[in-house]
């Protein structure tokens, strides 16, 4: 008799996101120090950049909860008022890169600097990279204090594997994770989209996360990743 899979519902998942469950490490000890020193800060505009995956946005709400700040995304910048939003105690813009609006984000923080506000600005790249045409802009973001997220260390990528079962609600033993750690694709992106696999192929084939699930399900996504095709001209991403 052929295997009767499940098919898993595609559920959204509570990730968590509090101070709590903030995991501290080498990769990301120096970003966590300086958010944790508000608003005593060096400058009133800090750019935290990191890979995908990196936490950015996760630290993004521990300052929130520490300031009462407000969380904006990147692209929305346009749609508010920047004086309205200089009323709240602190900003947060995420998700900042090439092809935003910077005239919008210039006046957001010509508004928070006249209101004495502090701003937390989320990125994957450094201003550098973004293209940008509004000199004003560029400098004034030349004067952010910057501080970076890096890929994970081992105790990071263990502790990351755990909380991101547990957003889950799902039980691995800590040796499988252990297993997971040392053969995985040493990302924060990897960690999540693996997660995501081994979530699937339990609830399809109604199994826990056994070592040799994890063992199948790495060389799955690592095949994978093999067969891609490889872009070397960035502009064919």
């Amino acid at each position: 008799m052929a295997e009767v899979r499940q098919i898993p519902l595609d559920l959204p998942i509570a990730e968590r996101r509090g101070r709590d469950d903030w995991i501290v490490s080498d990769a990301n000890v120096e970003a966590t120090a300086l958010i944790e020193r508000f608003p005593d800060w060096p400058g009133d505009v800090v750019l935290v950049t990191g890979p995908v995956g990196a936490g950015k946005s996760h630290l993004a709400h521990v300052f929130a909860e520490l300031s009462g700040a407000a969380i904006l995304a990147a692209e929305d910048l346009a749609a508010h008022d920047p004086v309205a939003l200089a009323r709240h105690p602190a900003l947060v813009v995420e998700d900042l890169g090439a092809g935003i609006d910077e005239t919008a984000l210039f006046h957001l923080l010509n508004a928070a600097r006249q209101a004495d506000r502090r701003v937390l600005l989320t990125a994957a790249t450094p201003p550098s990279e973004w293209g940008l045409r509004l000199a004003d802009l560029a400098s004034r973001l030349r004067a952010a204090t910057p501080v970076a997220l890096r890929e994970p260390d081992d105790a990071l990528l263990e502790a990351l594997l755990a909380k991101l079962f547990s957003d889950r609600q799902t039980m691995v033993d800590p040796s499988v994770i252990a297993f997971l750690a040392r053969r995985m694709e040493r990302s924060f992106a990897a960690a999540h989209d693996l997660v995501a696999a081994l979530d699937r192929e339990a609830l399809a084939a109604k199994t826990p996360i056994t070592r040799a699930v994890a063992a199948r399900v790495v060389a799955g996504l690592g095949e994978r990743a093999r067969q891609e095709p490889q872009l070397d001209d960035p502009d064919d991403a």
